[in-house]
């Protein structure tokens, strides 16, 4: 498996500390012939630092990267092949394994024939808890069936690994149907007995939709809640998201639902040439930022709250809002179109197989 697209995984990865995820941008940068004054300029870290990681990196690979434990008794298992097996799991099987994802015991196996070294599923699963690791819960790729997918996806990767220069480009997405739970009774221990959960263990009081707009650039969102979503309440929300940047080219990313193309819509963008929308391919919204930002914003503020009412689950979204927006940094995009599309196709020519050999 390439180096890169190991060290690119553990730079996406949620799990992995940020002075990691640092470390593996400075070993990417300097791949890609920057000057190390450069990258030490672009990861905000000394000459000196960007020698260390390098060097360490040099010589024993992803595994220089980790933290070392300190006062902690040797491992059995060498650190490289610890640092392989996170950085592994982070990604799909090999796509001759036929296997959708991971289990222990084929990531052992897979370590012996690529590593030829030993471990057990024990220790493969021991080392998953320890890093938040659950590989047989990861999303699955859908291939967006979009005759335009090739276009769409070179136009949207474009504007986030070059956008046009002063240009400000927006990520737009509505997050639909937020319920507002009410909580009757405290969170199980882990260890609970499943025959003893409660049937009823929270009251809904409702729902609210979230309009939001990621500033791909700096990382700052702009959102607005509403009890419905229309196309009138879809304009109004990008008339405000596009108002602060109206001396500015803006190009605005976002998926083809139809209140996105009404005829309204359709007459404000004539009569703002400065605005230009991109669209993601059908099925396809994983290309579109904002939607890394739902999540995020799910996991932190909303999965495990308790609301009593709409209001309280709107204000709860506004202040997340604010507080996101006081460290604001914009998302580090390093897939190419290319990589993407190489993907794609690997992934229709795996599926053609398959049902070639089912009708045989």
């Amino acid at each position: 498996m390439d180096e890169r697209a190991e060290l690119r995984a553990l730079l996406n990865s949620a799990d992995v500390p940020a002075t990691v995820a640092t470390r593996a941008r400075i070993v990417l940068w300097r791949a890609e012939s920057r000057l190390k004054q450069d990258v030490a300029v672009l990861a905000g870290v000394s000459r000196p630092t960007v020698d260390l990681w390098l060097g360490r990196y040099g010589a024993e690979g992803i595994a220089g990267l980790l933290d070392r434990p300190r006062g902690a008794p040797r491992e059995q298992v060498p650190a490289a092949i610890r640092a392989r097996i996170l950085a592994v799991s982070r990604m799909s099987p090999p796509v001759e394994t036929g296997l959708s994802h991971w289990s222990s015991r084929e990531m052992a196996a897979f370590i012996v024939r690529t590593e030829g070294r030993y471990v057990s599923h024990h220790y493969v699963a021991k080392l998953w808890r320890e890093n938040g690791l659950r590989p047989q819960k990861q999303g699955t790729f859908k291939v967006s069936g979009d005759p335009e997918f090739a276009e769409k996806v070179a136009d949207i990767v474009g504007l986030y690994l070059h956008p046009p220069g002063a240009a400000v480009v927006l990520s737009i997405d509505e997050k639909t149907q937020i319920q507002a739970l009410d909580r009757t009774q405290p969170l199980l221990p882990i260890d609970f007995d499943a025959s003893e959960q409660r049937t009823h263990d929270y009251v809904r009081h409702g729902t609210t939709n979230l309009f939001a707009a990621l500033n791909v650039g700096t990382g700052e969102v702009v959102g607005e809640c509403a009890p419905v979503r229309d196309g009138v309440r879809f304009l109004a929300f990008v008339k405000k998201a596009v108002k602060p940047h109206a001396d500015k080219e803006v190009h605005v990313v976002l998926d083809n639902l139809s209140t996105h193309t009404t005829p309204e819509v359709q007459a404000w963008l004539a009569d703002n040439p400065n605005v230009r929308f991109h669209f993601t391919p059908k099925g396809s919204s994983w290309i579109n930022q904002i939607e890394t930002w739902f999540g995020i914003m799910t996991r932190q503020s909303i999965r495990r709250g308790t609301f009593t009412s709409v209001k309280v689950l709107i204000k709860q979204i506004r202040d997340y809002i604010t507080h996101w927006n006081t460290t604001a940094t914009p998302f580090t995009w390093t897939a190419t179109a290319d990589e993407i599309l190489a993907k794609v196709r690997l992934v229709q020519t795996n599926i053609k197989k398959l049902v070639d050999n089912n009708a045989k």
